[in-house]
């Protein structure tokens, strides 16, 4: 596998998704390990869309705890009641937050961070195994499109499960 991504330079989403998808699944297709694989993903995604933050939040000890992330420190462990990757895990769904100071209960992780979306990944039985959390600089940043690609890739992840 090629280190680089070939990215098009057009500021239309879909068209990014749609060429970064067969590269993250050429990259994972063939390792086995899960936390190498999320690391590659979480980078293949802030160099293709240069997102302020992504990275997963892992299932463990009763709570989210970080995990293979791109972008500055993050809080380390979140709790499944609390903040936007709280009550994804909680919903089981993906969740788009427009203003992140809008959201009850948000956890300001760094106060650059202005809009979110996060998505569940999940265990062949149901269960949520990690959530993928993604954040913008920038008010209102993610669409239906963010949430149907993403989760696109996540499935490449939950197979891997």
């Amino acid at each position: 596998m090629a280190e680089e991504l070939l990215v098009p330079t057009t500021t239309d989403r879909a068209t990014v998704y749609n060429a970064l998808f067969p590269q993250i699944q050429a990259l994972i297709g063939t390792e086995s390990d899960l936390i190498a694989n999320l690391a590659n993903v979480a980078a293949a995604l802030k160099e293709a869309f240069d997102f302020f933050w992504v990275g997963f939040y892992i299932v463990k000890e009763g709570q989210l705890v970080l995990g293979p992330f791109q972008g500055p420190i993050a809080c380390t462990r979140i709790a499944f009641d609390k903040g936007v990757c709280g009550a994804s895990y909680s919903q089981k769904k993906t969740l788009i937050v427009p203003d992140v100071e809008a959201f009850p209960g948000h956890i300001a992780c760094n106060s650059a961070s202005k809009s979110e979306i996060v998505l569940p990944v999940f265990h062949r039985n149901g269960t949520v195994a990690m959530v993928l959390d993604v954040d913008s600089d920038q008010l209102d940043d993610f669409s239906e499109v963010d949430a149907l690609e993403l989760g696109k890739v996540l499935r490449l992840i939950e197979r891997k499960l």
